[in-house]
């Protein structure tokens, strides 16, 4: 499908661009979101007639936009979230966590849909994030996720505090091979000593009977 773009779309175009991109794209996002029309003889027009006054609108917006990124600008948001002992979060940090966290904390107004998260955040750390205040206009945040604020300061002072405990895992996975690798050894001298008892067992089972069949038999006269 062609169509008209209302804006600058990353990737795709800028304002007033005629670009060819899925019928999907366009009927689920695009369209429905404002930010183009489809490129028909009628539409072409119209975006013409009003191209001056879109314009103009998008640059208001986009001034607001600049002035809510310099209130974020080198912001560090903190999220206390509960996690175990190598740093996995009971649960994640989702886009919706991050946009209503500088709503509160900054007095925005972001969508979910602003905040870039190619997917949850399971770990406590430093990441940054980006926030698409406008099509022309992003900025990057660090998310500091600990799971309490003394963490959270040591983080922000550089401190990585998963580290060791990611290593955690692979030394208990090492010790535990080593204890089943002795059990392993001891079971087998526990065999050998069994089977070794047996066959002793059964050599003196043997020469009893001997004994007792020399004893039984008569003596010739």
């Amino acid at each position: 499908m062609k169509v008209i773009l209302l804006e600058r779309i990353e990737k795709l175009g800028n304002l007033g661009d005629v670009v060819t991109v899925k019928d999907g794209y366009a009927r689920n996002y695009l369209l429905p979101q404002g930010k183009a029309l489809r490129a028909t003889e009628a539409n072409m027009e119209r975006f013409e007639r009003e191209r001056e006054e879109i314009e103009k609108r998008n640059a208001e917006a986009r001034a607001v936009a600049e002035q809510q990124a310099e209130k974020i600008r080198g912001a560090q948001l903190v999220m206390i979230r509960a996690a175990g002992e190598t740093g996995h979060l009971y649960g994640s940090v989702t886009t919706r966590d991050i946009a209503n966290a500088l709503n509160e904390e900054y007095g925005l107004e972001v969508q979910r849909s602003q905040v870039q998260l190619d997917k949850p955040i399971k770990l406590i750390g430093l990441q940054d994030v980006k926030v698409r205040l406008h099509a022309e206009v992003v900025e990057t945040i660090t998310l500091n996720v600990a799971r309490n604020e003394e963490e959270a300061e040591l983080q922000a002072q550089g401190e990585i505090l998963i580290g060791e405990r990611e290593e955690a895992p692979d030394v208990v996975e090492e010790v535990l091979s080593q204890i089943e690798q002795e059990e392993a050894a001891e079971a087998g001298e526990a065999e050998e000593a069994q089977a070794a008892e047996g066959e002793a067992a059964e050599a003196g089972e043997a020469g009893e009977e001997a004994t007792k069949e020399g004893e039984e038999t008569p003596k010739a006269e």
